[in-house]
């Protein structure tokens, strides 16, 4: 895993997810649930979690799912206090460093419409929107951008 200056990325693990449900709950107007979390790790045996930490705080993680020879990024999130330092980027780079290492041909992600600051992330990396899915967030029945990455 790569890092940046001292934030460290590594595999999440079950005792990382109170410090990933704080980030979540600050990241999103639906968070996901501490059994959502523990499920994907324990049990879902196509996904792959990171955290990024900083000073043995958690201030940041992403997962991916692997089907096939696609990888699909589940979330991404940095906490507020910490926004605006790379994490981010530190995050995606490492999401897919993962995606190549696991022969993915290409990968994929849908974002909030309005989430700019995300999709200007994921462009930076070479993300394209291919797509829209009309009301795709439950919560707010806003639109899901659908961006995709080809590896190969």
């Amino acid at each position: 895993m790569m890092q940046k200056s001292n934030v460290v990325v590594r595999k999440m693990i079950i005792e990382d997810i109170d410090g990933v449900l704080d980030v979540e709950k600050k990241s999103f107007t639906t968070p996901w649930s501490k059994d959502a979390f523990i499920s994907e790790i324990k049990k879902n045996m196509l996904a792959d979690y990171i955290v990024a930490e900083k000073d043995n705080k958690i201030v940041g993680y992403g997962g991916v799912w692997f089907i096939v020879d696609e990888g699909h990024i589940t979330n991404i999130a940095t906490h507020p206090e910490v926004r605006g330092q790379g994490i981010g980027n530190v995050i995606v780079e490492n999401i897919i460093s993962m995606c190549r290492e696991k022969d993915m041909e290409r990968m994929t992600l849908e974002v909030r419409k309005s989430n700019e600051v995300a999709q200007s992330l994921y462009k930076k990396y070479g993300f394209e929107s291919c797509g829209v899915r009309p009301k795709y967030y439950s919560d707010t029945k806003e639109d899901a951008v659908i961006m995709w990455k080809e590896l190969k």
